[in-house]
Formats: structure tokens, C-alpha cells, sequence
């Protein structure tokens, strides 16, 4: 089964494009998505433990489609420690273990409510073919036991067999990437190494890929950061993913796709292009996106949601992220 989605719900600059111009407080977003997308990537576990209250609640929030999965970003600090500008935590110098507990306990009720399809561990492009980065896969996979783990390596020193049946041995997923193509970058693959299979497309916006080094905060890094999710695919760019999707799907049990070109929506715009054209139908989509790119009208139909959907109290309160 191919799931098509977007990666994160809680965009500001999706006002009024991909959501209601002036929604109620209590609007739902992510209910919302989940009238039209079978599954999401959750973002804020990389930046935050997740939370098990949180994580039930979202499990509520999408039992209206029950075809939906989502899928969780692992904690940084298992995945990114001393290599995220800011952060001077060392590899090493904290506990893997207790942070890998933390993340199992927070996530389990996903899990077993049968509805998280894949935990993504993303890598950074400095995370090359190694033995130490081997070692500490081989080390993530020993403290996740019952997840199903995907790795996003995006350095193509990774792209060759041998790393491969590595991670195969291992039971660890590949993502394969669309990104900007530049020196060390990975190109468009189409690998399987276990039952799950795995799709991102991050945009091609070359310019703003790599974030510059900050001398002084931070502000240079953030800009930089919704700059280089600010592309929007054509129908022509996708096609290959297309195919791509189509042959992984022959060897994997599931492929989850997920756009991460977020800026101003662009994201549900190329997941939705990429769901009509696997269905090969013209699919739903929410009227504020179509109003906003009219380029999905070959491949959409606004149709909004039966019922806007409502926050849970809790979530209202602030007490759910």
C-alpha cells in the first residue's frame, strides 16, 4: 500500500491557504489534513520528546479515516547530537539509552494503537558511510526494539550495495530522497531494505540548502530555514516518483511519501498532485489550496470537509502540542 502525505501540521503561513482564512480557536488541523491525506509525519518529536497524553490524542483525532498512518520523527539527541548549530551536546556525553526509553514510552500509544507506521531517524548530510555512524545504527536498532525504524541518510557515500545489505541486516528502512543536487548530496533512489519503504521530497531550492554558519544568533539559520522548503514541484519533476513509488510498492509491504516542501503549502499541493496521479483520479482537496494554486485543478476537486473539525479541551487549553 503507497500512503501520500505532508510532513507537520502546524504551519503559520498555511493560514487561509491550506486551512480556513479566519478558523475558529478550536479548529483541528490536523483532523483536518486527515480528510485528505492517509498519513502524516510528525515533526515535532524530533525537537520534543513525545508525549503519551499528546500521542493519544492525536490516535483520536484521525479515526476518521482508517486508512491513515502516521509517522514520527526520532528525538534529536539520538540522531543529530553535536551536529545541530546551537547545540553542544557530544556524542557520547549523554544517556542514548534513557533517551531512547523516554522516546519508546511517549510514542507507545501510536504504536499500539496499530496506527504508527514507521519512526524516521534523520540524519544529517555530515552523517557519512562510517564505521562509527554503522556502529551507532546498529546501536539505535538495539534500543528501539518493536519500532519500525526508517533511516534518512542523506550523503550518497551511502548509496552502494554493500551499506545497503548493511542495512537491510539490520531490519532498517531506506528513505530515499529528493533534494537539491549538490556536491555529496544523494540522488533520487528508489531502494528497499525492509518491508517498509520510505519517500521524502524536500524541494530543490539549491540556493538555501546548505544554512550558513551563524556568527551571532540565530536569525540567519531560521531565515535560511523556511527558505529552503520554498519550491513547488511540477507535474514533470514528480513523474518519476511516480514510477519510483509504483516499483517500491512491488517490493515492500508499505511506502509512505511524504512531502516536506512546506513553505506557503506547497507541500499538500504535490502530495495531493502525486495521490491523483498514483490513483490516477482526480482527488479531494481542501478549496483554500485550490483558490490558492490553480494548478490543481487537473489533478483536484475543492471539496471541504463534511464537519470542520474541533480541538480536543485538553489540546484547546494548551496542554497538548
Amino acid at each position: 500500500m503507497i500512503r501520500t502525505g505532508v510532513a507537520g501540521w502546524d504551519y503559520p503561513d498555511w493560514g487561509g491557504t491550506v486551512y480556513p482564512i479566519h478558523p475558529a480557536r478550536e479548529f483541528d488541523r490536523l483532523a483536518w489534513l486527515a480528510e485528505y491525506f492517509d498519513t502524516i509525519e510528525i515533526n515535532v518529536t524530533f525537537y520534543r520528546q513525545p508525549e503519551a497524553e499528546a500521542c493519544r490524542s492525536w490516535a483520536d483525532r484521525v479515526r476518521g479515516n482508517p486508512a491513515f498512518r502516521f509517522t514520527a520523527k526520532l528525538f534529536h539527541t539520538l540522531t543529530h547530537a553535536g551536529r545541530i548549530p546551537g547545540r553542544s551536546v557530544e556524542p557520547g556525553h549523554h544517556d542514548l539509552r534513557r533517551d531512547a526509553d523516554r522516546y519508546r514510552e511517549g510514542i507507545e500509544p501510536l504504536r499500539a494503537s496499530g496506527l504508527l507506521g514507521a519512526v524516521l531517524l534523520q540524519f544529517p548530510h555530515a552523517f557519512h558511510d562510517r564505521p562509527e555512524n554503522r556502529a551507532h545504527l546498529d546501536r539505535l536498532c538495539g534500543l528501539l526494539p518493536g519500532l519500525t525504524l526508517v533511516a534518512e541518510v542523506r550523503h550518497r557515500s551511502w548509496n552502494h550495495d554493500e551499506a545497503l545489505r548493511f542495512l537491510a541486516g539490520l531490519g532498517l528502512g531506506f528513505c530515499n530522497v529528493d533534494q537539491p543536487r549538490l556536491a555529496g548530496t544523494l540522488g533520487p533512489t528508489g531502494h528497499v531494505t525492509s518491508r517498509t519503504a520510505y519517500v521524502r521530497l524536500h524541494g530543490r531550492n539549491a540556493e538555501h540548502w546548505f544554512p550558513p554558519r551563524p556568527a551571532d544568533g540565530d536569525s540567519a539559520v531560521a531565515r535560511t530555514g523556511a527558505q529552503r522548503y520554498d519550491y513547488l514541484y511540477t507535474m514533470q519533476e514528480l513523474e518519476p516518483w511516480v514510477e519510483r513509488a509504483e516499483r517500491i510498492a512491488d517490493r515492500a509491504e508499505e511506502v509512505f511519501i511524504i512531502a516536506n516542501n512546506h513553505y506557503r503549502g506547497k507541500a499538500p499541493v504535490n502530495a495531493l498532485m502525486l495521490k491523483a496521479s498514483l490513483a490516477r483520479r482526480k482527488v479531494a482537496a481542501p478549496p483554500e489550496l485550490m483558490a490558492a494554486y490553480p494548478a490543481l485543478t487537473g489533478w483536484a476537486e475543492p471539496r471541504p470537509p463534511a464537519r470542520v473539525p474541533r480541538l480536543p479541551r485538553a489540546s484547546r487549553q494548551g496542554e497538548l502540542f
